[in-house]
């Protein structure tokens, strides 16, 4: 699917995911661990956010003769999780790195840029 209309690169999965996971972390390595960790705070950051769209379009009416139906139902679904994803990978809205700092302290492992 062409989503060049939206800014939204073809998934790259691999390097887009090494950069979030690296941003503001440049000069300093993570661990495996941290690696997985932020990437599951992203991840959930990404479900919360697909939830928060989803809940947006509840109630919206398709006009046309075209409009409505099961398939605009999972194509709005499908839309609104790739844009969670990509507003996650771009930033989001700080919950990943709330989230990355619970994950470490329940683990008691201290992030490799505060050493």
């Amino acid at each position: 699917m062409d989503m060049k209309f939206m800014n939204i690169q073809p998934q790259a999965h691999s390097q887009t995911t090494t950069q979030a996971l690296t941003k503001g972390h440049a000069s300093k390595s993570l661990t495996t661990f941290e690696r997985k960790a932020r990437e599951t705070a992203e991840s959930f950051e990404a479900v919360f956010l697909s939830q928060i769209l989803k809940s947006m379009s509840i109630g919206l009416k398709s006009d046309g003769p075209f409009g409505g139906g099961q398939g605009e139902e999972v194509f709005q679904d499908v839309l609104s999780e790739q844009i969670a994803t990509q507003i996650a990978r771009s930033g989001g809205i700080g919950l990943s790195d709330s989230v990355y700092r619970e994950i470490l302290k329940t683990q008691e492992v201290s992030p490799s840029d505060d050493k």
